[in-house]
């Protein structure tokens, strides 16, 4: 099942291919996971910028490539993800798809279903998160449903493993199965017109010839690529003759007709009652999504986060870890055996000096920093299992709006808290080139990552609960206030939202401890080294006496206008090379003394809004292009400091003390 099983192949052979196929947020990724265990490569599909992950597997013997396409609505592209998904199965050596449903909302997916059958390819279903549609009163007819389609289908809880062992026979369970659907006779007559000039494909002529009646303008490169300039003229000609005999798109006449077949279907196998679910959690849902009682709820959640990342975990596990662990035995030990062998110099400096690797870096990364993003880890991963996030994007919905944007995009600002690079790549949910650039930018600007937010709160939780209300208010009203002018500068138009609500439900603990795990691991390799990165940075800096001159150029800034210790400088410096480098160092002020309370909160909301890590600077570049990029920067850092300065004239003028 695992990469691990797996046999040598023949040099040159070629594994047979199995695409996994679905809507997004129906647990393809988890089935991904099962089949492959952790060897899958992600890479961008040739001529994009979707991410597709594929994965060695072995089912039954049989060793294959498993693909994990990009979560559409259609096979008829009206996005970049959905495009790419139907040129993997247009253009690979597809063997067979295994398509996964949701199982509470069979209708969204049936109609990815219809396409698929009318392509032609080898097929199985997964009706995933089964036991959810249980939960709502939905009861599936699984016989029934599979016989209507001709096709075996699988029921799956894929979060617990279950029936995942069935999908090892979907290469010979999948069969090959034509589409009974029909159209309008004139409909019909142009499908089979275009059919006739198509070459042969892996997927059946009428596919593509009902693609190009819906109106697919994507297709034409592969037209070109495959057809002489008459033929494709004749497409286009026999298109445009359909399109002009009715008063719609025929795109929406031929989706219309495959919803009806769905629905039709769906009557005869599927049956609702009461649902068996927790009334309180249903309760709960509910005031979770309302604009005004959903508030105090947000409220409630925001409190625990404090307490149990900022108190719990920035207090007492740092404390701990630092103290004990690093204080009484890794960092003297590590002294008394660097000395030993190099009492003095360079190297011995490098190592356990002021800025070492080991008593700054790993000091840093591991004793300070880790812990708290541990804490976070855990609270996020609670978050997602509860099915709180897609309630929280339909309560906030209104007030995006006002920044130009819809409640979908919550979720890559609420992803932005655990990793801002990977929320970056996230924002290619959102179907305006201008919300992908609104969001990007309040991204850069102030959401925090995981690790720096977490040392944020351990920050804040050492001063006061009103420390922590004046950081959230400022970073909160500025994110506002700059959404809002971005809605009014960036062109483009808005997006309707749409979105799939699950039940709520109490989190799996073996799910939230596997998710922090997997996120620990991703945090200690792709964080460490950047820690160490830093710190060479500032021992560079340090021994080419430029740290100095820094501080003497910034004086101003930092000491005259932020009203912070020159050495806050530092901080700002590295917080470049990893965001949450630059907050622990100013931690360490704070721990060292020589941070007041205003000096603290002042700080930090600078540092969350200062100029995004280097990572996240490069998935910018590559997302939105380099001139954005620069311009995203080119505002950020002279935005930051300012901010900074200007909360730091109030909090003085008003003698707030905390």
């Amino acid at each position: 099942m695992h990469a691990t099983d797996k046999k040598e192949d023949s040099p040159g052979a070629k594994l047979p291919k199995l695409a996994l196929v679905g809507n997004p947020n129906v647990g393809k990724s988890v089935i991904f996971g099962a089949l492959t265990g952790r060897y899958a490569t992600v890479s961008n599909y040739p001529g994009t910028t979707v991410e597709v992950s594929r994965g060695p597997a072995r089912l039954k013997g049989t060793d294959i490539e498993l693909i994990d396409s990009p979560g559409i609505n259609s096979l008829v592209p009206m996005s970049e993800d959905e495009q790419v998904t139907r040129d993997i199965l247009l253009d690979e050596e597809i063997t067979s798809v295994l398509q996964v449903l949701d199982s509470k909302n069979i209708r969204r997916g049936l109609l990815i279903t219809i396409q698929l059958l009318e392509m032609g390819l080898p097929l199985t279903l997964a009706l995933n998160m089964y036991d959810e549609a249980g939960e709502r009163g939905i009861s599936i007819n699984l016989k029934g449903f599979s016989d209507a389609l001709n096709l075996n289908v699988i029921p799956t809880i894929a979060t617990q493993g279950w029936n995942l062992d069935k999908i090892q026979n979907v290469l010979t369970l999948n069969r090959v199965t034509k589409s009974t659907l029909k159209y309008p006779k004139d409909i019909e007559a142009a499908i089979d017109s275009i059919a006739e000039l198509l070459p042969e494909t892996r997927i059946s002529r009428r596919s593509i010839a009902m693609m190009i009646l819906s109106g697919d303008s994507t297709i034409d490169g592969w037209l070109k690529k495959n057809l002489d300039t008459e033929s494709i003229e004749k497409i286009w000609s026999i298109n445009a003759a359909m399109e002009s005999r009715y008063s719609e798109p025929v795109g929406y006449l031929i989706n219309r007709i495959r919803l009806t077949a769905a629905d039709k279907l769906l009557a005869k196998v599927i049956t609702k009652k009461e649902p068996s679910g927790s009334k309180f959690a249903g309760f709960i849902g509910n005031i979770s999504m309302h604009p005004v009682w959903g508030i105090p709820l947000l409220l409630v959640v925001l409190y625990l986060m404090y307490q149990f990342v900022g108190v719990l975990g920035a207090g007492y596990a740092v404390d701990f870890v630092e103290e004990f662990i690093f204080g009484r035995f890794v960092n003297p030990w590590s002294r008394r055996v660097v000395e030993y062998v190099l009492p003095s110099g360079l190297i011995h400096d490098l190592i356990v000096g002021q800025y070492g690797i080991i008593t700054m870096a790993f000091t840093y990364a591991i004793a300070i920093v880790m812990p708290i993003v541990s804490f976070f880890f855990i609270f996020f991963s609670i978050l997602e299992d509860s099915g709180y996030l897609p309630r929280l994007a339909i309560m906030v919905d209104k007030i995006f709006r006002l920044m130009g944007l819809n409640g979908k995009a919550v979720l890559p600002m609420v992803l932005g808290l655990g990793c801002d690079t990977m929320a970056t790549m996230t924002t290619r949910i959102l179907e305006t080139r201008k919300e992908r650039i609104i969001v990007t930018l309040l991204l850069a600007l102030g959401v925090p990552c995981s690790a720096q937010l977490g040392v944020i709160l351990g920050m804040l939780s050492s001063i006061s609960l009103m420390a922590t209300v004046v950081w959230m208010f400022s970073v909160i009203t500025i994110i506002f206030i700059v959404g809002f002018l971005s809605s009014k500068i960036v062109p483009g138009d808005t997006s309707d939202f749409i979105m799939e609500v699950p039940p709520m439900r109490i989190p799996m603990m073996k799910n939230v401890i596997l998710k922090t795990i997997v996120r620990v691991e991703w945090y200690l390799k792709e964080a460490l080294p950047l820690f160490v990165l830093g710190t060479l940075v500032l021992f560079i800096l340090d021994r080419t006496q430029a740290l100095s001159a820094l501080e003497v150029v910034t004086g101003p800034l930092v000491v005259g206008f932020l009203g912070l210790p020159i050495e806050a400088t530092e901080a700002f410096i590295v917080g470049f090379l990893r965001r949450d480098y630059g907050a622990a160092g100013l931690l360490s002020l704070q721990r060292a003394g020589m941070l007041d309370a205003v000096q603290s909160v002042v700080s930090l909301v600078t540092i969350t809004l200062f100029v995004p890590c280097i990572a996240n600077m490069f998935i910018i570049i590559k997302e939105r292009g380099l001139a954005t990029a620069l311009i995203i920067t080119a505002f950020i850092f002279p935005f930051a400091i300012f901010a900074g300065g200007v909360l730091n004239f109030i909090l003085r003028s008003l003698g707030v003390t905390f």
